[in-house]
C-alpha cells in the first residue's frame, strides 16, 4: 500500500493499534484510489470527458457495527492532504442543507438543488459522511439531485454505512424516486464492504459495566475510562475533548459537553431535568451510537415529569440501538418505585436491562427491528 491512506493504516498494524484485517485493507486502497484521483484532479476537462476520467467520484464503506468504517474514513480525512475538506455526520449535514434550501427558497424562484451545490462545493471539495441512513421523504426526495450537482462541482464524497446502497431507504414512501440516488453510487463510487471478523466496538465494551450505582466518583471515574476506551482518545489530554452543539431544529440546539466519535456525555438533568420532547431524543439518538448518562437519581411522585421524559429518551435510545452507560442511585427496577407512571415504567426497566445484554451490545446503530 504506496497511497497515504495505506501508509497510515499500515503504521497502525505494524504499533499494534490495529489487528491485520484485510476487509480494511482494501477499503484502505479504496480510498487511495480516491486521494489519487484528488490530487490529480482534472478540474474542467475531466467533468467535460466524463467522471471516470477524473477518476471514482467517491468511496462508500459499508458493513456490520465496529467493523472499523467510521475510522478508515478518519485516517482517509486526516492523511489525505487536500483542501479544503470537511467531514461531517450525516444527519447533521442534511439539517444543515435543509436549512440552505429554505433560505434560498426565500430568495430566489426555482429549483434550489443547484446553488445550494455550488454553496456546498466551494466550501469541501472532499466531504465525509459518517453513518448514512435516509429515513424521511424529505431527505429521499432531494439526494439523488443534490449529489449529482456536487459530483458535477467536482466534490468527491467518502461515506459509511451499516447497510449496502440497494437497502438505503428500504420500503420507504414513493421509493422510486429515491433509486436514482442508489444507482449514482453504485455506478460512480466505489462501493466496499468493511465486514471482518472483527467487532472492534463492541471488543471494546468487553469487561465494561453499563450501569453503576450509586452515583459518585468512583461510578465517574470508570465511565471515563469507558469514555477513552471507547473512543481510543489519550487519557492524558482529557482537558481537551471536544465538544458540540447539535441542532435539534427549530433554531434549537443541545451543548454536548464531550462528543467524540459517536460517544457522547450528558448529565441527567440536561437531558431529563429541563423541557424536552422526542424530537430532542430522536436527534440524540441519530446522532451517537453510545450515550454516557451520569447522575441519574432515584425519582419520587415530585419528579414525574422528569421520568416521563427519560422513558421518552430510553424509548428513542432503544429504537435507534444506541448503546447507553449509566451512573444512577439505584439499579433500573428501583428509580422509579411510585408516582403516576410508575406502572408504565415498567417496561422501561425491562428495556434498560435488555440494553446490557450482549445481544444488544452486538446490534448496529440505527438497525430499527
Amino acid at each position: 500500500m504506496t497511497g497515504p491512506v495505506g501508509r497510515a493504516y499500515y503504521q497502525l498494524v505494524k504499533a499494534h493499534e490495529l489487528k491485520p484485517d484485510a476487509a480494511q485493507e482494501r477499503a484502505a486502497g479504496a480510498l487511495d484510489r480516491l486521494a489519487g484521483a484528488l490530487c490529480n484532479g482534472g478540474g474542467f476537462f475531466a467533468r467535460l470527458l466524463g467522471r471516470q476520467a477524473n477518476g471514482p467520484a467517491g468511496v462508500y464503506l459499508w458493513g456490520g457495527v465496529g467493523r472499523g468504517k467510521s475510522m478508515l474514513m478518519d485516517l482517509a480525512f486526516a492523511s489525505i492532504e487536500f483542501h479544503p475538506k470537511r467531514r461531517v455526520h450525516f444527519h447533521e449535514f442534511m439539517l444543515e442543507t435543509h436549512g440552505r434550501l429554505r433560505k434560498i427558497r426565500e430568495r430566489h424562484e426555482g429549483d434550489p438543488i443547484e446553488p445550494v451545490a455550488e454553496e456546498i462545493a466551494g466550501e469541501a471539495k472532499l466531504l465525509c459522511f459518517d453513518e448514512i441512513q435516509v429515513t424521511n421523504p424529505a431527505d429521499a426526495m432531494i439526494l439523488s439531485r443534490l449529489f449529482e450537482k456536487l459530483l458535477e462541482e467536482g466534490v468527491k464524497i467518502v461515506t459509511t454505512s451499516n447497510r449496502p446502497p440497494s437497502d438505503l431507504y428500504k420500503d420507504g414512501l414513493n421509493r422510486e424516486l429515491f433509486v436514482p440516488f442508489i444507482q449514482l453510487i453504485q455506478e460512480q463510487m466505489l462501493v466496499v464492504e468493511v465486514n471482518g471478523p472483527t467487532d472492534y466496538r463492541l471488543e471494546r465494551l468487553t469487561g465494561v459495566a453499563a450501569w453503576h450505582v450509586p452515583n459518585g466518583p468512583q461510578a465517574t471515574a470508570a465511565l471515563s475510562r469507558a469514555f477513552f476506551q471507547l473512543t481510543d482518545y489519550p487519557v492524558e489530554d482529557r482537558a481537551k475533548v471536544p465538544s458540540e452543539d447539535i441542532d435539534l431544529g427549530g433554531g434549537r440546539t443541545l451543548h454536548v459537553p464531550k462528543s467524540l466519535k459517536g460517544v457522547a456525555v450528558f448529565s441527567f438533568k440536561r437531558l431529563c431535568g429541563e423541557a424536552r420532547g422526542a424530537a430532542d431524543y430522536l436527534a440524540i439518538a441519530r446522532r451517537y451510537h453510545t450515550i454516557i448518562l451520569v447522575g441519574i437519581p432515584v425519582m419520587g411522585v415530585d419528579m414525574r415529569n422528569e421520568a416521563a421524559r427519560f422513558v421518552t429518551l430510553v424509548d428513542a435510545l432503544y429504537e435507534h440501538k444506541v448503546k447507553l452507560l449509566a451512573a444512577a442511585d439505584a439499579e433500573p427496577a428501583s428509580l422509579y418505585p411510585s408516582g403516576d407512571g410508575s406502572f408504565e415504567f415498567q417496561r422501561t426497566v425491562s428495556r434498560l436491562e435488555e440494553m446490557r445484554s450482549a445481544e444488544y451490545l452486538a446490534q448496529g446503530h440505527g438497525v430499527i427491528t
